[in-house]
Protein backbone atom coordinates (compact mmCIF):
# COMPACT_ATOMS: atom_id res chain seq x y z
CA UNK A 1 0.00 0.00 0.00
CA UNK A 2 2.88 2.09 1.21
CA UNK A 3 4.54 2.03 -2.30
CA UNK A 4 1.55 2.01 -4.53
CA UNK A 5 1.19 5.52 -2.72
CA UNK A 6 4.68 6.23 -3.19
CA UNK A 7 4.59 5.66 -7.18
CA UNK A 8 1.43 7.79 -7.83
CA UNK A 9 3.50 10.45 -5.54
CA UNK A 10 6.58 10.02 -7.99
CA UNK A 11 4.09 10.52 -11.05
CA UNK A 12 2.26 13.57 -9.37
CA UNK A 13 5.56 15.19 -8.73
CA UNK A 14 6.62 14.13 -12.99
CA UNK A 15 3.09 15.47 -13.85
CA UNK A 16 4.27 18.93 -12.47
CA UNK A 17 7.78 19.24 -13.66
CA UNK A 18 6.41 17.88 -17.51
CA UNK A 19 3.73 20.92 -16.86
CA UNK A 20 6.35 23.71 -15.80
CA UNK A 21 8.74 22.70 -18.75
CA UNK A 22 5.27 23.09 -20.84
CA UNK A 23 4.78 26.48 -19.23
CA UNK A 24 8.06 27.93 -19.90
CA UNK A 25 8.72 26.79 -23.24
CA UNK A 26 6.30 29.97 -24.81
CA UNK A 27 8.57 32.07 -22.78
CA UNK A 28 11.11 31.97 -25.62
CA UNK A 29 8.36 32.91 -28.42
CA UNK A 30 7.24 35.83 -25.91
CA UNK A 31 10.86 36.90 -25.39
CA UNK A 32 11.39 36.56 -29.16
CA UNK A 33 8.40 39.22 -29.82
CA UNK A 34 8.98 41.26 -27.42
CA UNK A 35 12.72 41.93 -28.19
CA UNK A 36 11.50 42.72 -32.14
CA UNK A 37 8.88 44.49 -30.28
CA UNK A 38 11.21 46.71 -29.11
CA UNK A 39 13.46 47.22 -31.56
CA UNK A 40 10.97 48.53 -33.94
CA UNK A 41 10.25 50.81 -31.03
CA UNK A 42 6.80 50.27 -31.13
CA UNK A 43 6.13 51.43 -27.35
CA UNK A 44 7.50 54.67 -28.37
CA UNK A 45 4.86 55.18 -31.01
CA UNK A 46 2.17 54.62 -28.22
CA UNK A 47 3.71 57.32 -25.68
CA UNK A 48 5.79 54.99 -23.49
CA UNK A 49 9.35 55.90 -22.21
CA UNK A 50 10.80 52.87 -22.22
CA UNK A 51 9.15 48.96 -23.88
CA UNK A 52 9.17 47.81 -20.28
CA UNK A 53 6.87 50.88 -19.09
CA UNK A 54 4.26 49.66 -22.20
CA UNK A 55 4.62 46.19 -21.03
CA UNK A 56 4.01 46.87 -17.58
CA UNK A 57 0.96 48.63 -19.07
CA UNK A 58 -0.17 46.47 -21.80
CA UNK A 59 0.01 43.02 -19.96
CA UNK A 60 -0.44 44.13 -16.58
CA UNK A 61 3.14 43.30 -15.35
CA UNK A 62 4.49 44.15 -12.09
CA UNK A 63 7.40 47.18 -13.25
CA UNK A 64 10.14 45.36 -12.29
CA UNK A 65 9.12 42.10 -13.76
CA UNK A 66 8.51 43.55 -17.03
CA UNK A 67 12.20 45.54 -17.11
CA UNK A 68 13.38 41.83 -16.57
CA UNK A 69 11.97 40.32 -19.48
CA UNK A 70 12.61 43.09 -22.00
CA UNK A 71 16.48 42.79 -20.25
CA UNK A 72 15.98 38.86 -21.22
CA UNK A 73 14.61 39.28 -24.70
CA UNK A 74 17.30 41.64 -25.37
CA UNK A 75 19.80 39.55 -24.02
CA UNK A 76 18.93 36.07 -25.62
CA UNK A 77 19.00 37.91 -29.09
CA UNK A 78 22.99 37.08 -28.89
CA UNK A 79 22.17 33.67 -27.27
CA UNK A 80 20.59 31.58 -29.77
CA UNK A 81 21.94 28.23 -27.74
CA UNK A 82 20.27 29.50 -24.25
CA UNK A 83 16.76 30.48 -26.85
CA UNK A 84 16.23 26.84 -28.16
CA UNK A 85 16.71 25.31 -24.49
CA UNK A 86 14.34 27.60 -23.58
CA UNK A 87 11.54 27.09 -26.24
CA UNK A 88 12.09 23.07 -25.78
CA UNK A 89 11.33 23.48 -22.62
CA UNK A 90 14.92 22.18 -21.52
CA UNK A 91 15.71 25.26 -19.38
CA UNK A 92 13.47 27.33 -17.19
CA UNK A 93 12.82 30.85 -17.65
CA UNK A 94 14.22 31.56 -13.87
CA UNK A 95 17.72 30.19 -15.03
CA UNK A 96 17.79 32.43 -18.56
CA UNK A 97 17.14 35.03 -16.38
CA UNK A 98 19.70 34.92 -14.16
CA UNK A 99 23.08 33.35 -16.22
CA UNK A 100 21.65 35.89 -18.93
CA UNK A 101 23.24 38.57 -17.17
CA UNK A 102 26.82 37.34 -17.55
CA UNK A 103 26.88 34.75 -20.68
CA UNK A 104 28.26 36.21 -23.61
CA UNK A 105 28.43 34.29 -27.23
CA UNK A 106 32.02 33.30 -26.23
CA UNK A 107 30.22 31.60 -22.47
CA UNK A 108 27.11 30.65 -23.85
CA UNK A 109 27.75 26.69 -24.21
CA UNK A 110 30.31 26.52 -20.73
CA UNK A 111 26.82 28.14 -18.52
CA UNK A 112 24.64 26.08 -21.06
CA UNK A 113 26.15 23.01 -19.88
CA UNK A 114 26.74 24.53 -15.63
CA UNK A 115 22.57 25.46 -16.29
CA UNK A 116 21.37 21.48 -16.42
CA UNK A 117 23.10 20.69 -13.11
CA UNK A 118 21.63 23.54 -10.62
CA UNK A 119 18.96 24.62 -9.34
CA UNK A 120 18.08 28.42 -10.24
CA UNK A 121 19.07 29.85 -6.84
CA UNK A 122 22.67 27.94 -7.46
CA UNK A 123 22.53 29.79 -11.12
CA UNK A 124 22.20 33.23 -9.23
CA UNK A 125 24.59 32.64 -6.97
CA UNK A 126 27.05 31.53 -9.93
CA UNK A 127 26.20 34.90 -11.95
CA UNK A 128 27.29 37.10 -8.59
CA UNK A 129 30.59 35.48 -8.48
CA UNK A 130 31.30 34.99 -12.58
CA UNK A 131 34.71 36.45 -13.37
CA UNK A 132 34.52 39.07 -16.58
CA UNK A 133 36.60 38.09 -19.44
CA UNK A 134 38.91 41.38 -19.23
CA UNK A 135 39.25 44.77 -17.62
CA UNK A 136 36.83 46.27 -20.56
CA UNK A 137 34.79 43.24 -19.51
CA UNK A 138 34.21 44.44 -15.79
CA UNK A 139 33.77 47.95 -16.83
CA UNK A 140 31.58 47.33 -18.72
CA UNK A 141 29.63 45.64 -15.85
CA UNK A 142 29.96 48.21 -13.36
CA UNK A 143 28.14 50.57 -15.90
CA UNK A 144 25.40 47.90 -16.39
CA UNK A 145 25.08 47.76 -12.30
CA UNK A 146 24.80 51.61 -12.42
CA UNK A 147 22.45 51.14 -15.01
CA UNK A 148 19.99 49.44 -13.17
CA UNK A 149 20.03 50.86 -10.15
CA UNK A 150 16.31 51.93 -8.91
CA UNK A 151 14.46 52.16 -6.15
CA UNK A 152 10.68 51.37 -5.88
CA UNK A 153 7.91 52.44 -3.27
CA UNK A 154 4.55 51.90 -2.92
CA UNK A 155 1.90 51.22 -0.47
CA UNK A 156 0.63 48.03 0.26
CA UNK A 157 -3.06 47.21 0.74
CA UNK A 158 -2.84 47.46 4.82
CA UNK A 159 -1.17 51.34 4.30
CA UNK A 160 2.35 49.53 4.94
CA UNK A 161 4.45 51.41 2.72
CA UNK A 162 6.78 48.73 1.06
CA UNK A 163 10.82 49.45 -0.61
CA UNK A 164 12.22 47.36 -2.91
CA UNK A 165 15.24 48.47 -4.67
CA UNK A 166 18.52 47.89 -6.09
CA UNK A 167 21.76 49.56 -6.08
CA UNK A 168 25.32 49.63 -7.53
CA UNK A 169 28.11 47.93 -4.54
CA UNK A 170 29.59 51.15 -3.78
CA UNK A 171 25.96 53.14 -3.18
CA UNK A 172 25.24 49.40 -1.30
CA UNK A 173 28.15 49.98 0.83
CA UNK A 174 26.83 53.61 1.89
CA UNK A 175 23.70 53.09 2.56
CA UNK A 176 24.61 49.96 4.62
CA UNK A 177 26.85 52.38 6.71
CA UNK A 178 24.70 55.13 7.20
CA UNK A 179 21.86 52.01 8.18
CA UNK A 180 24.75 51.03 10.68
CA UNK A 181 25.44 54.47 12.42
CA UNK A 182 21.94 55.35 12.70
CA UNK A 183 20.87 51.81 14.60
CA UNK A 184 24.15 51.62 16.61
CA UNK A 185 22.69 55.56 17.40
CA UNK A 186 19.34 54.36 18.44
CA UNK A 187 19.56 51.19 19.93
CA UNK A 188 22.88 51.27 21.74
CA UNK A 189 21.05 51.25 25.19
CA UNK A 190 23.94 50.82 27.51
CA UNK A 191 25.39 54.20 26.58
CA UNK A 192 22.13 56.33 26.99
CA UNK A 193 21.29 54.25 29.92
CA UNK A 194 17.36 53.04 28.36
CA UNK A 195 18.11 49.23 30.37
CA UNK A 196 15.26 48.71 32.99
CA UNK A 197 13.28 46.13 33.92
CA UNK A 198 10.08 47.24 32.42
CA UNK A 199 11.76 48.28 29.34
CA UNK A 200 9.55 46.79 25.74
CA UNK A 201 11.34 44.16 24.09
CA UNK A 202 13.87 45.37 21.65
CA UNK A 203 13.13 45.21 18.06
CA UNK A 204 14.40 42.65 15.84
CA UNK A 205 17.22 43.13 13.71
CA UNK A 206 14.93 43.97 10.65
CA UNK A 207 12.94 46.34 12.25
CA UNK A 208 15.77 48.25 13.87
CA UNK A 209 16.61 48.64 10.41
CA UNK A 210 13.54 50.44 9.63
CA UNK A 211 13.54 52.46 12.44
CA UNK A 212 17.33 53.36 11.07
CA UNK A 213 15.96 54.16 7.77
CA UNK A 214 13.67 56.78 9.08
CA UNK A 215 16.13 58.41 11.31
CA UNK A 216 18.60 58.75 7.66
CA UNK A 217 15.78 60.50 6.33
CA UNK A 218 14.38 62.55 9.28
CA UNK A 219 18.40 63.62 9.45
CA UNK A 220 18.25 64.35 5.52
CA UNK A 221 15.63 66.51 5.60
CA UNK A 222 16.88 68.56 9.18
CA UNK A 223 20.12 69.10 6.98
CA UNK A 224 17.61 70.84 4.62
CA UNK A 225 18.13 68.38 1.89
CA UNK A 226 14.42 69.06 1.08
CA UNK A 227 14.18 70.21 -2.60
CA UNK A 228 10.99 72.83 -1.36
CA UNK A 229 7.97 73.37 -2.40
CA UNK A 230 6.63 72.66 -6.03
CA UNK A 231 5.69 75.70 -6.86
CA UNK A 232 9.79 76.90 -6.62
CA UNK A 233 10.85 73.98 -8.26
CA UNK A 234 11.50 76.50 -11.28
CA UNK A 235 12.14 80.21 -11.45
CA UNK A 236 11.27 80.65 -15.62
CA UNK A 237 12.71 84.43 -16.84
CA UNK A 238 11.25 84.44 -20.41
CA UNK A 239 11.81 86.83 -22.98
CA UNK A 240 9.26 86.91 -25.60
CA UNK A 241 9.84 89.62 -28.72
CA UNK A 242 7.10 90.98 -30.90
CA UNK A 243 7.17 87.84 -33.03
CA UNK A 244 6.61 85.37 -30.45
CA UNK A 245 10.57 83.91 -30.16
CA UNK A 246 11.42 82.72 -26.90
CA UNK A 247 14.50 82.52 -24.73
CA UNK A 248 15.29 81.96 -21.66
CA UNK A 249 17.25 84.49 -18.99
CA UNK A 250 20.26 83.23 -19.98
CA UNK A 251 19.51 83.95 -23.82
CA UNK A 252 19.01 80.24 -24.65
CA UNK A 253 16.53 79.77 -27.26
CA UNK A 254 13.21 77.92 -26.61
CA UNK A 255 9.75 76.82 -28.54
CA UNK A 256 6.85 77.89 -27.32
CA UNK A 257 5.81 74.91 -26.40
CA UNK A 258 8.74 74.11 -24.20
CA UNK A 259 8.15 77.84 -22.77
CA UNK A 260 4.50 76.88 -21.72
CA UNK A 261 6.16 73.75 -20.23
CA UNK A 262 8.21 75.25 -17.85
CA UNK A 263 5.74 78.02 -16.95
CA UNK A 264 2.97 75.11 -15.87
CA UNK A 265 4.20 74.73 -12.39
CA UNK A 266 6.42 77.22 -12.05
CA UNK A 267 7.07 81.09 -10.47
CA UNK A 268 6.91 83.86 -12.71
CA UNK A 269 8.55 86.92 -13.25
CA UNK A 270 8.02 89.08 -16.15
CA UNK A 271 11.17 91.30 -17.47
CA UNK A 272 9.78 94.17 -19.90
CA UNK A 273 12.42 95.54 -22.46
CA UNK A 274 12.84 98.96 -24.30
CA UNK A 275 14.00 98.85 -28.00
CA UNK A 276 17.67 98.12 -27.37
CA UNK A 277 17.49 94.81 -25.04
CA UNK A 278 17.60 96.78 -21.95
CA UNK A 279 15.34 95.97 -19.01
CA UNK A 280 12.98 98.60 -17.83
CA UNK A 281 10.68 97.18 -15.21
CA UNK A 282 10.32 93.49 -13.93
CA UNK A 283 7.05 92.30 -11.90
CA UNK A 284 7.16 90.92 -8.67
CA UNK A 285 7.66 87.12 -8.45
CA UNK A 286 4.13 85.15 -8.42
CA UNK A 287 2.85 81.47 -8.19
CA UNK A 288 1.50 80.20 -10.81
CA UNK A 289 -0.91 77.61 -8.42
CA UNK A 290 -1.48 78.83 -5.30
CA UNK A 291 -0.50 76.83 -2.53
CA UNK A 292 -4.15 75.76 -1.60
CA UNK A 293 -4.97 74.34 -4.68
CA UNK A 294 -1.87 72.15 -5.17
CA UNK A 295 -2.80 70.83 -2.05
CA UNK A 296 -5.91 69.75 -3.54
CA UNK A 297 -4.54 68.52 -6.66
CA UNK A 298 -1.82 66.84 -4.99
CA UNK A 299 -4.99 64.92 -2.90
CA UNK A 300 -6.49 64.05 -5.83
CA UNK A 301 -4.26 62.91 -8.60
CA UNK A 302 -1.24 61.50 -6.25
CA UNK A 303 0.51 60.08 -9.54
CA UNK A 304 1.18 60.69 -13.29
CA UNK A 305 -2.52 60.20 -14.70
CA UNK A 306 -1.02 59.33 -17.72
CA UNK A 307 -2.37 55.71 -18.64
CA UNK A 308 -0.03 53.15 -17.15
CA UNK A 309 2.18 55.31 -15.86
CA UNK A 310 1.59 56.03 -11.71
CA UNK A 311 5.13 57.70 -11.13
CA UNK A 312 5.28 60.03 -7.74
CA UNK A 313 7.55 62.55 -9.11
CA UNK A 314 5.03 64.57 -10.79
CA UNK A 315 4.30 68.29 -12.01
CA UNK A 316 1.01 70.10 -12.42
CA UNK A 317 -0.03 70.91 -15.93
CA UNK A 318 -2.98 73.37 -17.15
CA UNK A 319 -4.88 71.75 -19.34
CA UNK A 320 -5.51 74.66 -21.14
CA UNK A 321 -2.64 76.24 -20.56
CA UNK A 322 -2.75 79.75 -18.99
CA UNK A 323 -1.26 81.43 -21.48
CA UNK A 324 -4.37 80.82 -23.91
CA UNK A 325 -6.68 81.97 -21.23
CA UNK A 326 -7.02 78.52 -19.22
CA UNK A 327 -7.81 79.23 -15.42
CA UNK A 328 -5.69 77.84 -12.15
CA UNK A 329 -8.54 76.22 -11.16
CA UNK A 330 -8.40 72.25 -9.82
CA UNK A 331 -10.75 71.22 -13.02
CA UNK A 332 -7.98 72.48 -15.49
CA UNK A 333 -4.88 71.24 -13.62
CA UNK A 334 -3.59 67.39 -13.85
CA UNK A 335 -0.50 65.94 -12.57
CA UNK A 336 2.23 64.18 -14.71
CA UNK A 337 5.66 63.02 -14.66
CA UNK A 338 8.47 65.01 -16.30
CA UNK A 339 8.41 62.61 -19.29
CA UNK A 340 4.28 62.77 -19.84
CA UNK A 341 4.51 66.29 -19.02
CA UNK A 342 6.96 67.01 -21.85
CA UNK A 343 5.09 64.65 -23.90
CA UNK A 344 1.76 66.71 -23.71
CA UNK A 345 3.37 69.84 -24.39
CA UNK A 346 6.49 68.74 -27.11
CA UNK A 347 4.97 65.73 -29.29
CA UNK A 348 1.54 66.56 -29.74
CA UNK A 349 -0.23 64.77 -26.99
CA UNK A 350 -3.44 65.83 -26.14
CA UNK A 351 -5.45 66.02 -22.97
CA UNK A 352 -9.25 66.23 -22.75
CA UNK A 353 -11.07 66.29 -19.39
CA UNK A 354 -14.88 65.63 -19.48
CA UNK A 355 -17.65 66.76 -17.67
CA UNK A 356 -17.72 63.41 -15.38
CA UNK A 357 -14.12 64.37 -14.32
CA UNK A 358 -13.01 61.78 -16.52
CA UNK A 359 -9.91 62.25 -18.51
CA UNK A 360 -8.76 61.17 -22.10
CA UNK A 361 -5.65 61.01 -23.30
CA UNK A 362 -4.92 61.18 -27.12
CA UNK A 363 -1.67 60.32 -29.43
CA UNK A 364 -1.09 62.88 -31.86
CA UNK A 365 -2.65 60.86 -34.15
CA UNK A 366 -5.90 61.16 -32.33
CA UNK A 367 -6.01 57.76 -31.09
CA UNK A 368 -7.08 57.22 -27.33
CA UNK A 369 -4.80 55.65 -25.25
CA UNK A 370 -6.74 53.61 -22.83
CA UNK A 371 -6.41 52.76 -18.97
CA UNK A 372 -6.28 49.27 -19.38
CA UNK A 373 -5.97 47.67 -22.55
Amino acid sequence: MLLLQTDDLDRLGDEIAALSARVDAPFAQLLRLIREFDERLGWRRVGFRSCADWLAWRSGLDPGAARERVRVARALGGLPRFAEALGRGELSYAKVRALTRVATPATEARLLAISRTVTAAQAERIVRGWPRESREGDLAESRRRHANRALHVYTDERGMVVIHGRLDPEAGAVLLQALTAAQDVLYRRERRGLISLIAPPEPNHEQQRADALLLVAESALHHELDPGAPAERYHVILQVDSSGESSLGDGTHVSAETSERLSCDASRTWIRHDEEGHPVEMSKKSRTIPPAIRRALLHRDQVCRFPGCERRFVQAHHIRHWAHGGPTVLSNLVLLCRYHHRAVHEDGYLITRHENGVLTFHRPDGQAVLEVP
